[in-house]
C-alpha cells in the first residue's frame, strides 16, 4: 500500500472500471458485484455513498456506505444508522491494506457527519470477512439483516 490513497466519486469517466472490478471467486457469494451496487445507489440516492478506492490513479477497490438510514423502518426515527454496506477489493490487490483504508474512509465520513456508530454485515461462515471486520474492532450486535451478522463499532 501506497501514501496515495484516496477514495473517488464514481463517474461516466471511471464507471467501467468500476463495473469491470474482479474480487476473488471464492468470494462472489460473499458479496455482491460493484454493478448491483451501483444499481442500488441509483434506486437509494438519499442514503448510498458509492465510492471508489484509488491508490494514486490505479482503481484498487469500491465502496458503499449507507448514511442516516431508518434502520428500524418504522418512521420514528429511533434507530437511526450509518455504516459499510459494500467492500470489494480487486482479487490481486487484498492483504495490502485497501480493505482497512475502505472502513476508516467510511468511519471518517460518518464522523463527519456526526455520527458515533458504523455498522456493518457480513456473511458468516469459513472463508467470509467477518475475522477482517472483528480485527477492525467491530462487534456483533447480536441482529442479523436477512442472513448476515450485524455488527457496529463505536466512532467515540
Amino acid at each position: 500500500m501506497t501514501t496515495s490513497l484516496r477514495l473517488a466519486e464514481v463517474t461516466a469517466d471511471n464507471v467501467d472500471a468500476a463495473i469491470g472490478l474482479k474480487i476473488r471467486p471464492d468470494q462472489e457469494h460473499l458479496v455482491e458485484p460493484v454493478a448491483t451496487s451501483l444499481a442500488e445507489a441509483y434506486v437509494h440516492r438519499e442514503a448510498a455513498w458509492p465510492r471508489l478506492v484509488l491508490d494514486g490513479d490505479r482503481l484498487v477497490g469500491f465502496l458503499m456506505a449507507f448514511l442516516d438510514i431508518d434502520f428500524a423502518g418504522d418512521g420514528t426515527g429511533r434507530d437511526i444508522r450509518s455504516g459499510l454496506w459494500r467492500l470489494n477489493i480487486a482479487a490481486d490487490e487484498q492483504g495490502r491494506g485497501y480493505g482497512r483504508f475502505a472502513v476508516e474512509s467510511v468511519a471518517a465520513e460518518i464522523r463527519r457527519r456526526g455520527g458515533s456508530r458504523m455498522y456493518v454485515t457480513w456473511h458468516p461462515g469459513a472463508g467470509g470477512p467477518e475475522g477482517f471486520y472483528l480485527g477492525l474492532g467491530f462487534r456483533p450486535t447480536g441482529e442479523t439483516s436477512g442472513d448476515q451478522t450485524v455488527g457496529v463499532l463505536e466512532l467515540g
